[in-house]
């Protein structure tokens, strides 16, 4: 999934904090003591702190503090927000917790994961300086505000407006901290940056009105006279003439005269820049929520791979192929399996998203009233970008959750990919998580924050699994695409730690993708680049998954008859988004309570 990042006060690992089975959470609640409303008083104020930061969100959820404003990018804002963060933490930390409810320690415990990781992170550079990764970065999340704003009244075209007056000066911030990086040799490696500003050339157009960024001003809505209109367009076409385009093409001519000269050859991971390794240890903590080394997450995937492995075999002798090898060639290479068109591609993945929607009554008690969409990623950042990836909806904005999905190279999307790809995307994944998070009866800096990607990027690999309970698997080809995306993520805690850890090349990375996955060579590529420039991250997907499954296995065996599968993912989600260690709390907690009725 995509999100936008600008001026971020809390890292991803800042959302939501579950409550306790059996204590209903009363935020704002009166209470006689100090310890609770020193609490309720600080938790209140990082809230508004956020929102201050962070004006992408303040415009998501109907605060209009951050109209026209894109946050402060500069380095100066950066410490100046790390510096808050220590002191919220001292001010934490000086709270007695033998004082405080079972659910506000455990909002204590997830507020301190959150501050203490930002902190952790800020100790080096590559947090301060690297700001953009082979996909994207300040540039390409502000190409998505056409589609991620609210377009309602004459104050909402005002703020749009005002936010592309104002891209030239976040883009002069970005260029200045990266410009820092460069000089530091904190530079991405070459080969995954290829292209990469030809694709931000993308974003610039001789004609303003045929640009992406004037799609809000195609109908005049009854709210705006026309004149009024005619103010705001005239504004929109200077800023797009006089600020955006330009500051595109100041970024590119930046990355080739600059950047480019200077980005790194030879070890393409974390181990050819200052304290890399130790900077690699704190992204494996900080993205998998537990305590566990670059070893143990590498050996784990190695036996993840093996184990996926032999079921893929399996499969394919059942399909009537001598050997796991000779299937997945059939499957990557059979123009059966690929759509002719993008339209065709996008009617398949929405019927089977809209088939995917009739399942969900069965396995949630809970439904969000959110809905999404199935919508194409944009041209412009569509080429060398993934397969597919998620945009959260507001309901305040009036925008549904996006399952966007990658329309290039036609003969590297498989079919028999999208049951696996719907899931993890739309529902029962990350649009149903999301949007259920974001309308839970929590304080709104767990219901409406980032998120801790072990849970988030968890749950969607755990509801490609669900899968097989919808029967969407009905062929060999989409029960080994399964597969595939299983094995994927597991091969992906052998790259990545291979890359970041133990000095692999790229491609070694590619050669082993290749050879566990049954992804096609684009796909592995695109993959692999990420893996090099977004390191960690990818660490994420089955550390989660694995614990959600666990955690399930548990609860049936404890609860046998008593085990209801659609309250024990209820149970999972209800608190929204939380590190793997709460979770497994927290479901404890649950399984208790079933017992005791």
């Amino acid at each position: 999934m995509k999100k936008f990042v600008a001026a971020l006060a809390l890292s991803t690992a800042m959302i939501a904090a579950p409550a306790s089975a059996q204590v209903k959470v009363e935020f704002g609640a009166e209470s006689n003591s100090p310890a609770v409303k020193a609490f309720e008083e600080l938790r209140e104020e990082i809230w508004e702190w956020t929102l201050d930061n962070s004006p992408f969100l303040s415009t998501s959820i109907g605060d209009r503090r951050g109209d026209g404003k894109l946050g402060d990018l500069s380095l100066e804002a950066y410490e100046r927000q790390i510096a808050e963060s220590e002191t919220f933490l001292a001010r934490l930390n000086a709270v007695p917790r033998s004082e405080l409810p079972a659910d506000m320690l455990v909002d204590v415990a997830i507020l301190k994961r959150s501050l203490s990781d930002n902190i952790a992170s800020a100790q080096f550079d590559h947090s301060r300086y690297v700001l953009f990764t082979n996909r994207g970065g300040w540039f390409s999340g502000f190409a998505s505000i056409p589609y991620r704003s609210p377009f309602f009244t004459k104050g909402d075209y005002e703020s749009y407006v005002s936010r592309l007056e104002g891209f030239a000066e976040i883009n002069q911030a970005g260029i200045a901290r990266t410009r820092e990086a460069v000089s530091r040799g904190l530079t991405q490696a070459c080969e995954p940056m290829e292209g990469f500003a030809e694709r931000i050339e993308k974003q610039i157009y001789d004609d303003a009105e045929k640009s992406p960024f004037w799609r809000p001003f195609a109908e005049r809505p009854g709210s705006v006279s026309e004149d009024e209109w005619r103010a705001l367009t005239d504004r929109a076409r200077i800023a797009l003439d006089e600020s955006v385009f330009p500051a595109y093409q100041e970024f590119a001519d930046f990355y080739r005269a600059e950047y480019a000269p200077k980005c790194r050859d030879g070890i393409p991971g974390l181990l050819a820049t200052p304290r890399g390794a130790e900077y690699y240890e704190q992204r494996v903590r900080s993205y998998t929520t537990t305590d566990m080394t670059s070893d143990e997450i590498h050996n784990l995937g190695l036996s993840e791979v093996a184990r996926i492995r032999s079921e893929m075999v399996e499969v394919a002798k059942g399909a009537g192929f001598e050997s796991r090898e000779a299937f997945i060639e059939h499957l990557r290479t059979d123009p059966q399996y690929y759509a002719k068109t993008p339209e065709e591609l996008m009617m398949a993945a929405g019927a089977l998203a809209k088939h995917i929607d009739g399942f969900m009554p069965k396995l949630f008690g809970t439904l969000p009233r959110q809905p999404y969409t199935v919508l194409p990623i944009p041209a412009a950042t569509a080429p060398g970008n993934t397969t597919a990836y998620y945009e959260p909806g507001s309901l305040a904005t009036g925008q549904p959750g996006i399952y966007r999905v990658n329309t290039t190279e036609l003969d590297q999307r498989p079919l028999w990919e999208l049951p696996a790809l719907g899931v993890h995307e739309a529902v029962p994944g990350h649009h149903h998580q999301i949007a259920l998070q974001q309308e839970l009866d929590i304080h709104p800096l767990r219901a409406n924050g980032t998120f801790f990607t072990a849970f988030v990027e968890g749950w969607g690999l755990y509801s490609e699994r669900l899968g097989i309970e919808m029967e969407l698997y009905d062929t060999p080809a989409k029960e080994m695409g399964r597969l595939s995306y299983e094995m994927w993520r597991a091969t992906r805690l052998v790259v990545d730690t291979g890359l970041h850890a133990k000095g692999w090349s790229k491609q070694r990375a590619v050669d082993y993708m290749l050879d566990n996955t049954a992804l096609t060579a684009a796909n592995v590529d695109a993959e692999v680049n990420r893996y090099i420039t977004n390191p960690g991250q990818a660490l994420a997907y089955k550390i989660g998954e694995l614990k959600i499954r666990e955690l399930r296995e548990r609860a049936s065996s404890e609860l046998g008859a008593e085990f209801d599968l659609r309250a024990f993912h209820d149970a999972v989600l209800e608190n929204g988004s939380v590190p793997l260690d709460v979770l497994e709390q927290h479901i404890d907690r649950w399984i208790e309570s079933v017992k005791q009725g």
